[in-house]
């Protein structure tokens, strides 16, 4: 090795320490928001026989944070790039903490659905610009892949670890206390960005897209309303086609918008990488098979096989810990198969492992028998197709464009999710509609999983089409933790 590439690698690793932890903050964000989601859930039986809400009021005080959430990603993403990555990343927690405030003290049904409106927010502003300071901390390589490995493992830790949380917080505490603890987990990760991550600077740009950020957010905000309500109004229901035309007609003028804007959110030009808008297609795929997978799981133990929430929710835990376990090891696989090979295996697992969980469903069965040995390899597929998606969608951006590729992957996961879980659900409703029995449910849930197993085989196609730009030479890292420039 010669002398100045052994400096450079010396430089490298002593980046790579300094931003372990922000790398653990940052993670410790996404466990919060996937968590909370979790924690929401379960504790919604019991927001409803204290507020005195019905189904539908209870279904929309999960909804009301989807859509939020959901339509903010992509303004948020490019709003951390103009206006600093820390800089929002902060305002995010603190809206978070203060709607999650509101909803511990809500009163009604209303003013809960309007707290987690304002949650998904802060969510949404906390969740695109923490990824945008990852991108900025680890440039595309072995570190990044790393890092997002360490978020893909803090993803399926939360899930299960929101639900036994949710269980034992509203059985101990009420249900209140599940966002109180939102709101000390947020403060707390606050105060350690003050410390760990630098300032940034704010771009110097005149202007903003006002109407691109108008556009992009009712679009994306109202396709969201469409999904989420499709379950319960019906696919051709008024307001179900209403509001998905408007969301659609919204981003169509958004995409007229951007060819004439000076400073477009999302400039054209990104939008026609080639590799870029596949592995979004494949980053959605992966969540509309994953996401509903984790809910037609949970649903299946308590409703057949006669499991509480709580023990619903960890049954799902063994595929938790394999995802720990295997996340942080997907960086030196992908360095060992190449990306290409890695995210085909992965999508291959997903296909296998949702294909032999449809099939091991039985109403007479137990969770050893039906649904442990598929959810392990289900564990090892969601981390590889998780990390390797991301890697994909964030490989070809400049510095300038970390907050833009944050948003528009945050996005494509996001509605991968809720358009999966809409469809899924409705395929495992269609099954169970002419009887309630057992077995019914069963078939209906066995319908849903295959359908999410297609979901899962058309990616695997798709990602042997992937070809990633030749990598451009990397700038020199600075020392200082998140001392790029914002």
């Amino acid at each position: 090795m010669t002398p100045d590439r052994t400096t450079d690698a010396a430089h490298a690793d002593r980046a790579a320490s300094g931003a372990g932890p922000a790398l653990l903050l940052l993670a410790a964000t996404q466990l919060l928001l996937i968590m909370d989601t979790a924690i929401v859930n379960v504790a919604l039986p019991s927001v409803g026989d204290d507020l005195g809400s019905g189904s539908a009021g209870l279904s929309w005080v999960a909804n009301a944070y989807l859509i939020t959430f959901g339509g903010l990603l992509l303004l948020g993403g490019r709003t951390a790039d103009v206006f600093g990555h820390r800089r929002l990343y902060l305002t995010g927690l603190g809206l978070l903490a203060a709607a999650s405030a509101a909803g511990g003290v809500a009163g009604s049904a209303g003013h809960l659905i309007a707290a987690r409106a304002a949650q998904g927010v802060g969510a949404a502003l906390a969740a695109a610009a923490a990824f945008a300071l990852l991108l900025t901390l680890f440039p595309d390589g072995p570190g990044r892949h790393r890092a997002l490995g360490v978020f893909a493992a803090m993803g399926g830790l939360g899930g299960v670890l929101g639900t036994v949380l949710g269980g034992v917080l509203t059985d101990l505490l009420g249900w209140r206390a599940t966002f109180w603890l939102n709101v000390l987990v947020a403060l707390v990760l606050a105060a350690a960005a003050l410390r760990l991550l630098a300032p940034g600077r704010r771009r110097r740009e005149r202007g903003f897209d006002i109407g691109g950020a108008l556009t992009a957010t009712g679009g994306l905000g109202l396709l969201a309303y469409a999904l989420v309500g499709a379950g319960e109004a019906g696919w051709t229901a008024a307001r179900t086609l209403a509001s998905g035309a408007a969301g659609l007609a919204l981003l169509a003028a958004f995409a007229l918008l951007e060819r004439q804007a000076a400073r477009p959110l999302v400039p054209p030009a990104v939008l026609r990488r080639p590799a870029l808008r596949l592995a979004n297609l494949l980053a959605a795929l992966a969540q509309m098979a994953l996401f509903p997978m984790f809910f037609l799981v949970s649903l299946f133990l308590q409703s057949v096989l006669g499991q509480s929430p709580l023990a619903g929710g960890l049954g799902l835990l063994p595929l938790s810990l394999v995802v720990v376990a295997v996340a942080p090891q997907t960086g030196r696989l992908i360095g060992r198969l190449g990306l290409g090979r890695t995210m085909t295996l992965g999508f291959g697992l997903l296909l296998s492992g949702m294909v032999w969980l449809a099939l091991a469903l039985d109403a007479g069965g137990t969770f050893p028998t039906t649904v442990l040995a598929p959810s392990l390899v289900l564990g090892v597929a969601l981390p590889l197709v998780m990390v390797t998606t991301n890697v994909a969608a964030t490989a070809d951006v400049s510095p300038d464009e970390t907050g833009l590729a944050s948003g528009l992957v945050n996005t494509s996961q996001q509605f991968g999710s809720v358009l999966g879980l809409a469809v899924l659900v409705a395929v495992a409703t269609a099954g169970t509609t002419a009887a309630g029995d057992a077995a019914a449910e069963t078939a209906g849930f066995r319908s849903a999983l295959l359908a999410g197993a297609v979901f899962a085989a058309l990616a695997a196609l798709l990602s042997s089409r992937l070809r990633l730009p030749a990598p451009a030479m990397a700038p020199p890292r600075q020392d200082r933790v998140g001392g790029a420039v914002e």
